[in-house]
């Protein structure tokens, strides 16, 4: 098995921390973003989008971050991931899919490079830029946590979901855009707790082989 991803990638950081949540330790591949490598044609010919993180099983390879973690969660379902529960389930879901579709999709790389690029957006444009759909987003989610009464110290409940593995590594991307973290006290509590635990720790950019 064989991880392609870049250690500041969003959607491979959450990638990594499904991956050690469930105890996988594929070979670490880095593709670096920051010279272009995911545009390379020796890289398209492994995934056509140019985009990490992949998940090369010697077969078919996998991509796409949320269909690699929904197969992570089918072939290896202990610890799970989701709650049996149909109805927790899609909450735990919809908490993940605000950072997942709502929040990291403008706010990633491809994006920010045109706003650089092609419409002349300066770094101070392209920090307002994130941090506003972050804060959308940040601020929903924490009114959907305060709302939760039967949650205990996670997203959901007393242990981490699909929805921790979405939040933490949007989190360290609010950090870089310098977003304050101060006005979501409850996420900042999730942060602390999930921080806590190895997988999380493991899995965190600044721990990886291509980090610098």
């Amino acid at each position: 098995m064989k991880l392609y991803n870049f250690f500041r990638s969003g959607t491979s950081h959450r990638l990594r921390i499904a991956l050690e949540l469930k105890g996988l330790n594929p070979d670490y591949i880095a593709v670096d973003l920051r010279t272009e490598q995911h545009l390379t044609a020796a890289f398209k010919a492994i995934n056509p989008q140019g985009f990490v993180p992949v998940l090369d099983l010697g077969e078919q390879p996998l991509i796409q971050s949320p269909a690699i973690i929904e197969w992570l969660e089918e072939k290896h379902p202990f610890p799970a991931l989701l709650p049996s529960n149909p109805e927790q389930r899609a909450h735990v879901r919809a908490l993940a899919a605000i950072v997942g579709c709502d929040i990291h999709p403008i706010n990633n790389r491809r994006i920010l490079e045109y706003l650089r690029h092609q419409l002349g957006a300066n770094e101070e444009a392209i920090n307002q830029w994130c941090a506003n759909w972050i804060t959308d987003g940040f601020n929903a989610l924490e009114a959907l946590l305060a709302a939760d009464k039967n949650r205990q110290g996670f997203c959901f409940e007393q242990a981490p979901t699909i929805a921790d593995i979405y939040l933490i590594p949007q989190i360290e991307s609010a950090r870089r855009f310098k977003v304050n973290l101060n006005q979501w006290p409850l996420i900042a509590e999730i942060e602390s707790n999930c921080m806590r635990l190895q997988a999380f720790q493991k899995a965190a950019p600044a721990q990886q082989p291509d980090a610098s």
